[in-house]
């Protein structure tokens, strides 16, 4: 049974910044696992880092089915090393995927993809420890599209198109391209981790989050909303996360202890996502949209979060809010007591009391030096003392500050 297939790779692929680190980390061991959302580049990236190598999807159902009931037969036939997509779907190959490797330690040899962090995570943890490594592949980046020159030329037409692959490889429209994205894969993947009977209370629950972007955690409401038990709201929550739909931001905590907001914010992967569940249909719809700014500095966060898991980093993002409301959006540690604070404001006219929240923090948290940064959706680019603004358009030296 042939068992590899070629999948057609982009006409024009566009370069990825996690291929840096996908190859040092191919260099070092025998393994490389690329986990993300669905649709995110993880199989284009393994082809492009792996060329010779044989490609084999477990989303087919007689591979599936040939490497669940025979594994050791299904790994003879790569015994050379192969691209396997989809790999969570076999949880059980991993343990015959040990000893494989034990008896052959080339490295670079597997390259796994897997767009369920639960079941990845699991079963690496069980049974690869030490053997394979993990590198999270997001979305592009807007340096990405850039460096292609394939990067929008408006906050509304980059907050409606967002970044996943397809959409800009092919050119297509992001509405009819994320309706069927939501349909195909979101929601069959979700009906594999979860018995969800009924999947409009399930797709409500979503839009009522993208409502909350930006916004503190609060389960009981979200709950309430959906009309679903508190039970349910965590563990619906926690399968968006591990498949790589939602994630969340932590505060960040000091001695300040009881000041401090303790509950995390809540955000979409990709900000075009977020923007189909809240009704989008057209870029000029954002305007007068009132979670506009919340999807703006959805993106923001995305962005940052791509720089750390690019770079193979666990990502460290934080924001500081106390009691009063005195907030900076996002916080970096990027050495001993030093902080890259990031206020982030989609209006193009740079305000006074854009600032306030820095200058606060700044004068609350002396022991720690805080580099204050503001992004917003103008033009400007001004170095001030109270803080470096950067236009949407160009991110890079807030980005170069974080490597």
């Amino acid at each position: 049974m042939d068992i590899t297939s070629q999948p057609q790779l982009p006409v024009r692929p566009i370069a990825r910044i996690a291929a840096a680190t996908a190859r040092e980390r191919l260099a070092g061991y025998p393994i490389l696992t690329m986990t993300g959302p669905r649709q995110s580049g993880k199989t284009t990236l393994a082809r492009m880092l792996a060329p010779e190598l044989p490609y084999v999807t477990l989303e087919d159902p007689d591979t599936r089915a040939f490497a669940t009931e025979d594994p050791r037969a299904f790994l003879r036939q790569v015994s050379d090393g192969a691209i396997l997509d989809e790999v969570q779907r076999v949880p059980a190959l991993f343990s015959y995927l040990q000893g494989v490797v034990d008896a052959d330690r080339r490295m670079g040899r597997f390259i796994l993809t897997g767009s369920s962090q639960f079941e990845l995570i699991e079963s690496i943890t069980q049974s690869l420890a030490g053997r394979a490594s993990m590198l999270t592949l997001l979305p592009f980046s807007q340096g990405e599209l850039q460096a292609a020159n394939r990067a929008v030329d408006s906050v509304n037409a980059l907050l409606h198109t967002g970044f996943f692959p397809p959409i800009h490889d092919r050119q297509i429209k992001p509405t009819p391209w994320l309706q069927d994205y939501v349909a195909t894969y979101l929601e069959r993947d979700v009906r594999q981790l979860l018995n969800i009977h009924n999947l409009g209370a399930f797709q409500r629950f979503i839009q009522l989050c993208a409502g909350r972007i930006g916004q503190l955690v609060n389960i009981s409401s979200l709950a309430a909303d959906a009309g679903i038990t508190r039970v349910t709201a965590e563990s619906w929550l926690s399968v968006l996360q591990a498949s790589h739909v939602l994630f969340l931001v932590r505060p960040w905590f000091s001695n300040l202890g009881k000041r401090l907001i303790k509950t995390p914010k809540l955000y979409f992967c990709d900000c075009g996502l977020a923007a189909w569940f809240l009704g989008v249909q057209q870029a000029q719809h954002l305007q007068a949209l009132p979670q506009r700014g919340a999807l703006f500095e959805n993106w923001i966060m995305t962005e940052l979060l791509k720089a750390q898991s690019n770079r193979g980093i666990k990502p460290s993002l934080y924001f500081l809010r106390d009691k009063q409301g005195h907030e900076v959006d996002a916080l970096i540690q990027t050495a001993p007591d030093t902080f890259q604070a990031i206020a982030i404001k989609s209006g193009e006219t740079i305000a006074s009391d854009f600032f306030n929240g820095l200058n606060y923090w700044r004068t609350t948290l002396k022991q720690h030096t805080l580099v204050p940064w503001i992004i917003h959706g103008g033009t400007a680019h001004q170095n001030r003392e109270t803080a470096t603004v950067l236009p949407w358009s160009d991110l890079s030296p807030l980005l170069d500050a974080l490597a």
